[in-house]
């Protein structure tokens, strides 16, 4: 009995650690696996999503609704710790098996002090094995609370990055942003090879919106802190006027809509599929 729940508590640390490993250290979309950060996100943002639904549409919604974000990233990094307390706690105590072992309640206790290093000494094991587990989730816990706090900058950075683009919009495409608004205003101001620069800019931010957004899911979440501006709304327009200029406005050129365009189309497609709005579907360029 107590080896198998060496093994649960051994299998349940490795699984924490490559979910954390991956979107903390090594942000990367994985196939074919199944990601507690991803289990996570789809259970707790249906019930948020449907309280929120029930309130009157106003600021108190929008409030309710934005809180998600950062308190999703919050409650991952509990979530986190934990896990990793509760498997480290489960190895100890199935390892500490004999008649001077204690009970599950010390032992994890014993793994919560360990993992936050504390060492308040109060426990002592005895076996050579549960010592080896006990030096191992110091410096795991160690290395986790390390890693948290350089992960919070970047993630931080790559919501700024985002937003300056969605502000910058505002003066050129409206407050919320329209298609007709953003090629009026550049058609009457003569400003058409600012339009393709900005719809360049846009293609980029597009990309960048893929690569970071799959990495760091709780990012889709984060609300944009300004009335009428959302990322969304923001690339929605943008790609409604790629679409106008590709049907064929008069002397306008249609390349970069194109580019800009497709770009958009990756990162709309590619976030459907992560956050389960759209399931193995094939589109055509």
């Amino acid at each position: 009995m107590h080896s198998v729940f060496a093994v649960f508590g051994s299998l349940l640390i490795c699984v924490v650690i490559h979910d954390a490993f991956e979107v903390m250290l090594l942000p990367r979309r994985v196939r074919r696996q199944l990601r507690l950060v991803r289990i996570f996100f789809r259970v707790t943002w249906w019930p948020w999503s449907t309280a929120g639904n029930r309130l009157q549409p106003g600021d108190m919604r929008d409030a309710f609704l934005s809180l998600y974000g950062p308190l999703s990233l919050l409650l991952l990094l509990l979530l986190w710790a934990a896990a990793l307390i509760f498997g480290f706690g489960i190895l100890q105590w199935a390892l500490e098996a004999g008649p001077l072992h204690s009970s599950l309640p010390n032992q994890l206790y014993f793994s919560g002090v360990t993992f936050f290093t504390l060492g308040y000494g109060d426990i002592i094991l005895q076996t050579p094995l549960s010592k080896v587990a006990a030096v191992i989730e110091a410096g795991t816990g160690f290395g986790f609370i390390a890693v948290v706090i350089g992960y919070l900058p970047v993630l931080y950075q790559l919501f700024s990055r985002r937003e300056t683009h969605v502000i910058q919009l505002d003066a050129r495409a409206g407050s919320p942003p329209t298609a007709a608004t953003l090629l009026c205003r550049h058609q009457q101001g003569g400003g058409l090879d600012d339009l393709y620069t900005l719809l360049r800019s846009w293609e980029q931010w597009s990309a960048e919106l893929v690569e970071s957004h799959l990495s760091y899911p709780m990012l889709s979440y984060y609300r944009s802190q300004h009335d009428n501006e959302s990322w969304l709304a923001a690339l929605t327009a943008v790609m409604d006027a790629c679409a106008l200029l590709m049907v064929g406005l008069k002397g306008m050129r249609t390349f970069q809509a194109r580019m800009t365009f497709a770009s958009g189309r990756l990162a709309v497609v590619e976030l459907s599929r992560f956050t389960r709005l759209l399931r193995k579907r094939k589109f055509s360029a």
